[in-house]
């Protein structure tokens, strides 16, 4: 089988690029660039991690205009890391154009790294939004296109439990794009309310 595994250079979708490895999968790793303030630290530590598990270089689509228009707390540092942090349609957007991509190079699926909705904060992050944005695709697409979340079942603890098994290290994991994770955001937040 073959997949477009979406990867920000984050401790998960680095995760879920090992774990498709390990299965045998063929895959097309894809940076989405959608104008997030951590871009640079992103793909940097992303072409670390693909460079890292012998992967190919990830393709980047430029969607940095998104960026732009959606002024959210990932996207504007005007804006608050934490409480203006939901970016509306940015998780329907990564697969979209994953999807497209897939199409083009005829895969057959798309790979993204959302936790157990349990963790959800936004509606873009539960196993209903995944089934109506695969049923989304093949309408749009006219061919079936699976959406893969292999970490559905995981919380963060185990996320971070397993990338240390599998030797994961080095990926970058903070939505203000400092040199110095801030400890605040939402992505930060995230391993210290986990306990991770």
């Amino acid at each position: 089988m073959s997949i477009v595994t979406l990867v920000s250079g984050g401790l998960d979708s680095t995760l879920v690029a090992k774990l498709a490895q390990e299965e045998g999968l063929r895959q097309h790793p894809l940076f989405i660039d959608y104008g997030q303030r951590s871009r640079d630290r992103e793909l940097a530590a992303c072409r670390r991690a693909m460079a890292e598990l012998s992967l190919p270089e990830p393709k980047m689509a430029n969607l940095s205009g998104f960026g732009t228009l959606i002024r959210t707390g990932l996207t504007d540092a005007s804006r608050h890391i934490v409480h203006d942090a939901f970016t509306p349609g940015r998780n329907m957007l990564f697969l979209l154009t994953a999807a497209a991509y897939a199409y083009q190079i005829d895969a057959d699926a798309v790979s993204i790294g959302l936790l157990h909705e349990d963790t959800s904060l936004f509606p873009d992050q539960n196993s209903a939004f995944l089934a109506d944005a695969e049923r989304m695709i093949a309408r749009c697409m006219s061919r079936n296109i699976r959406v893969l979340a292999p970490l559905a079942a995981f919380h963060k603890p185990d996320v971070v439990a397993l990338a240390h098994e599998k030797g994961i290290r080095d990926t970058y994991s903070c939505h203000t794009g400092q040199e110095v994770p801030c400890g605040a955001c939402i992505a930060c937040n995230e391993f210290k309310f986990e306990g991770a």
